[in-house]
C-alpha cells in the first residue's frame, strides 16, 4: 500500500483519522482567485459554508476581500478571524440574530420581502453602517442534484419575479443570485441572462450585484476567461459593484482525510470498515451521493482486489463505497482519501460518540507540519448537554 503523501508527508505520522491541508495548494487556488479579481474588477469572497479552518485565514487574507456568512456564527468568525467584509445572509432571521448580524455585517442580504417589511426598523437603525439587499431566485436550474438546487420548484430560497412588487428593488441596495453548485462559467452567463430577462431595467441604479458561490474557478478545466468577460459586461452595463462568492473553490483538491483499515471481513463480498465513517465525517457521501476518490484506488473492479469500505457507526448506511486495490487492504493500512477540505470538514458530527479527526496543516513546499487540533470526549460531551 502507499506509505507516503505524493507532495511529500509521511500519513503514518498523522493521527487517524485526520484532516491534511496543504498551505501550498491553498494558495495556488487563491492565486487564481485574485487573477479573476484583478482582471474582471470583481470583489472575490470566501463562503465560510465550504471552508472556514480558520487557522489557514492568514495563507488566504491577502487574496480575498472578504467573506460571507449564513449565520452570527460565521459572521461573527469572519469578522474576528479574517478582519475583512462581512457579507451575510440568511432564509429567514430571528430579530435577535440579526441585530447580532447587523452588528458584524458590512452587507446583509434578505430573503423576502416580508422579512426585509417587518426588519425595516433594524435596517433604518444601522442605515449607512449596513448596505441591506435581497436575494433573488431566477428560476433558471443549472444543478442536476435536487438538493443542491435553490431554484428547484418551491425552492425557500430567494424571492422569484412573480412575487416581486413594481418598485420594490428600487428599495434595496443590491440583490444576490446565488443557484450553482460545482459549475464553469457558461452555467453562470446562462444563469445571469435569465435574470437579465426577468428584472430588465430593474437592475438599473443598483449598488451591487452579488454572483452567488457554485463557481468551480479553480478546476482545470473551468473558462476562467469567461467569467471574468461576464463580470466586465455586468460592470459596464450596470455600474455595479459585483460579488462573487465561491467556497469550494479556495480549498479545491487542498485537503486530504486520512484514515486508517481497523478490520476486514465477508459478506457475499470483501468489506473493509474504517476508523473514519461518511455520516459523520464525510456526510456528502450520502447526501448527493457523492464518492470521494482514495489516492491509488480504482473504481470496483478496476485493480486486483475490491473492497466495500464502511465507516465505524453503527449505521446500516455508512457506506463510502467500493473501490479496488492493486495489494490486499489489511489492518493498519493508511487510506487517504483527496479533496477532502471543502464541506466535509465543516459538517462533521459525534453521532455515535465517533471521534472527529485531527486536523493538520501543511506545507509541501517547505514540508512542515503543523498539528493544529486534535479533538476529545470533552468535544463530543459539551454538544449533548
Amino acid at each position: 500500500m502507499e506509505s507516503r503523501y505524493p507532495r511529500g508527508l509521511d500519513v503514518g505520522s498523522l493521527e487517524s483519522p485526520a484532516f491534511a491541508v496543504d498551505r501550498a495548494l491553498l494558495e495556488k487556488n487563491a492565486r487564481i482567485m485574485k487573477r479573476v479579481a484583478d482582471e474582471s474588477g470583481a470583489a472575490v469572497l470566501l463562503a465560510l459554508k465550504g471552508y472556514s479552518q480558520f487557522a489557514a485565514f492568514d495563507t488566504l487574507k491577502p487574496y480575498l476581500s472578504g467573506v460571507c456568512a449564513s449565520s452570527p456564527h460565521e459572521a461573527r468568525l469572519g469578522r474576528e478571524e479574517m478582519g475583512l467584509e462581512v457579507h451575510s445572509y440568511s432564509p429567514a432571521y430571528s430579530e435577535k440574530a440579526l441585530r447580532e448580524i447587523m452588528g458584524l455585517s458590512d452587507h446583509v442580504i434578505f430573503n423576502s420581502p416580508s422579512q426585509w417589511e417587518r426588519f425595516s426598523a433594524l435596517r433604518e437603525e444601522f442605515a449607512g453602517r449596513v448596505s441591506c439587499g435581497l436575494r433573488f431566485n431566477p428560476s433558471h436550474s443549472e444543478t442536476e442534484t435536487a438538493i443542491y438546487d435553490p431554484s428547484a420548484p418551491l425552492s425557500r430560497l430567494g424571492t422569484v419575479r412573480e412575487e416581486l412588487s413594481p418598485g420594490f428593488l428600487r428599495r434595496v441596495e443590491g440583490i444576490h443570485v446565488h443557484n450553482l453548485c460545482e459549475k464553469d462559467a457558461g452555467a453562470l452567463v446562462r444563469t445571469w441572462r435569465a435574470v437579465e430577462k426577468a428584472l430588465g431595467e430593474e437592475l438599473c441604479g443598483l449598488r451591487w450585484i452579488n454572483l452567488g458561490g457554485g463557481h468551480h474557478v479553480t478546476r482545470e478545466d473551468y473558462r476562467v476567461e469567461d467569467l471574468i468577460a461576464l463580470v466586465r459586461e455586468i460592470r459596464g452595463k450596470y455600474g455595479a459593484r459585483v460579488y462573487l462568492e465561491p467556497g469550494e473553490a479556495w480549498a479545491l483538491n487542498a485537503g486530504f482525510l486520512v484514515a486508517t483499515v481497523l478490520d476486514l471481513h465477508r459478506n457475499r463480498g470483501d468489506l473493509a470498515i474504517l476508523d473514519t465513517s461518511a455520516s459523520c465525517h464525510m456526510p456528502d457521501v450520502l447526501e448527493m451521493p457523492y464518492r470521494p476518490h482514495i489516492l491509488g484506488s480504482g473504481e470496483a473492479g478496476e485493480k486486483a482486489h475490491t473492497y466495500r469500505l464502511g465507516g465505524a457507526t453503527c449505521l446500516a448506511g455508512d457506506v463510502i463505497g467500493d473501490y479496488s486495490f492493486d495489494e490486499p487492504l489489511k489492518p493498519g493500512d493508511r487510506l487517504v482519501f483527496a479533496d477532502m477540505a471543502i464541506y466535509s470538514m465543516v459538517k462533521t458530527t459525534t453521532f455515535n460518540g465517533v471521534g472527529l479527526p485531527s486536523q493538520y496543516l501543511y506545507d509541501s513546499r517547505t514540508e512542515k507540519l503543523e498539528l493544529v487540533r486534535r479533538f476529545g470526549y470533552e468535544d463530543f460531551r459539551g454538544r449533548l448537554s
